[in-house]
């Protein structure tokens, strides 16, 4: 397979988180993609929630390799849907989140079946991990008893040195305050709920400090965090508001938890003002010295010709769902900047060198299955 020109073909696909008919065209692509290679290829989707391509070698679900991954993207301009290589550089969205990628996991498949490797092995690409990965969730209900040995998760791109043993447990929190409508003048006569936001905020801030480039950046950055990512309160200038709305992001790391979270909010919300744990997950851990995990960094740093680090993140991974259930996850992706920005881009030979370390590290199991 010509991974780039596949993952060029992915981007074309304008498939924006909730773009239905676009991801169904790319999922479609990609079924082609396997058309008489023995591969079996079903597109899950439950009613109202976006679908998951699930492709394997294998009628079983108990997996030696999985690789997971997703074809939806951010929004983003016309042009960014049109694959641009620039030297060493392949512009556009999705080229590092994480299109490419799914090539790579999609090249994967293709060697294991025309090579046959004895190993269990399978792909799935969900289509809406960009905006809490439900149809994820919804396909792994629909499979309770599917298992991998091991995970293989590209989607932590940015460098290709580094491999990730952490991801922090995302915690969206809804704050709502509800007051009193009174005119501007006479605040006296309402209860402001912009007001009763702020107090409980301010509270929230002495739990969990204000990081900013700026300001307060910790040597230590594996801590709890949160930012207050939207406040919706008040219609026009000259009314009290009576209600307010706040989302928060909390990212916690593995030595808290929601039921922590929980105490220190009812701590902290002032009368009028209530909270609701919109979606929780759990932090992915894993041991630097799992055998799995050295043998893959082993194989990375004989292709890259430079020994890797391990690395911690504060962000979130579906891989979680297998983590749960007790796989290896090995979290490596390929360098690029501008994930979500209007200049994302990804190095090519970053794609081609995960690319071969995968195929290095899925022959190595398929030999000791043997």
């Amino acid at each position: 397979m010509d991974i780039i020109k596949t993952a060029e073909s992915l981007i074309r696909f304008r498939t924006e988180t909730g773009n239905d008919k676009e991801i169904k065209q790319c999922m479609a692509y990609i079924k082609d993609l396997f058309q008489g290679s023995g591969a079996l290829v079903d597109i899950f989707q439950e009613a109202n929630l976006a679908p998951v391509i699930f492709i394997r070698n294998t009628n079983t679900e108990n997996f030696d390799a999985l690789v997971l991954g997703h074809i939806d993207v951010v929004p983003a301009e016309d042009d960014m849907f049109i694959p641009r290589i620039d030297g060493n550089k392949m512009f556009g969205r999705g080229t590092l989140d994480m299109k490419s990628f799914a090539a790579v996991a999609l090249n994967s498949m293709e060697y294991i079946l025309k090579n046959r490797l004895p190993i269990n092995f399978g792909v799935i690409l969900s289509s809406d991990e960009e905006k809490g990965s439900k149809g994820t969730a919804a396909f792994m209900n629909e499979h309770p008893n599917i298992s991998a040995k091991i995970v293989l998760d590209n989607d932590v791109g940015g460098d290709i040195q580094k491999i990730v043993t952490k991801c922090k447990n995302p915690v969206f929190v809804k704050i709502i305050a509800e007051g009193k409508e009174a005119h501007g003048s006479t605040p006296w006569e309402g209860i402001d709920a912009n007001e009763l936001t702020l107090q409980t905020l301010n509270k929230i801030r002495e739990f969990y400090p204000y990081y900013s480039l700026n300001g307060l950046n910790p040597e230590n950055k594996w801590v709890d965090t949160v930012h207050f990512a939207k406040i919706c309160g008040g219609d026009v200038s000259n009314v009290i508001s009576n209600f307010c709305e706040t989302l928060c992001d909390f990212r916690l790391t593995e030595n808290s938890d929601t039921e922590h979270l929980r105490k220190i909010l009812d701590k902290c919300m002032v009368t009028g003002v209530h909270y609701e744990i919109v979606s929780e997950s759990t932090p992915v851990v894993m041991d630097e010295t799992n055998p799995y995990i050295l043998d893959y960094k082993k194989f990375a740093e004989e292709i890259l010709g430079k020994p890797l680090e391990f690395e911690h993140i504060g962000g979130a991974t579906d891989s979680r769902e297998f983590a749960v259930k007790g796989s290896t996850v090995i979290m490596h992706s390929g360098s690029g900047e501008g994930m979500h920005a209007g200049n994302e881009y990804v190095e090519i030979d970053s794609v081609l060198k995960i690319a071969d370390i995968q195929i290095k590290f899925l022959e190595k199991l398929a030999r000791e299955k043997q």
